[in-house]
């Protein structure tokens, strides 16, 4: 009879709810996409230099986009989903 009381008031439980799986993941995506506009410029000649490496999109949009992925993972993490409205 104890067994089976202990397996009621044990309820698996996860610690995240469905709305903070969702933004883990389009924080996770945001930093996916920052992280592939940061690749390339490159160059195969190492006595040739390229200017693209400087551009807008890999020194300012790509780490911007980081950022703004780990501050949703942040919220992600901190958001209650059991909280009611």
């Amino acid at each position: 009879m104890g067994e089976q009381k202990r397996k009621e008031q044990t309820k698996n439980d996860f610690i995240f709810g469905k709305k903070n799986y969702k933004f883990m993941l389009i924080g996770l995506a945001c930093i996916a996409v920052g992280f592939a506009l940061m690749s390339g410029g490159g160059s195969n000649d190492p006595n040739v230099f390229n200017p693209d490496i400087f551009s807008f999109r890999r020194i300012r949009l790509a780490p911007t986009l980081v950022l703004i992925g780990f501050g949703i993972q942040v919220y992600a993490i901190l958001l209650n989903p059991n909280s009611k409205k």
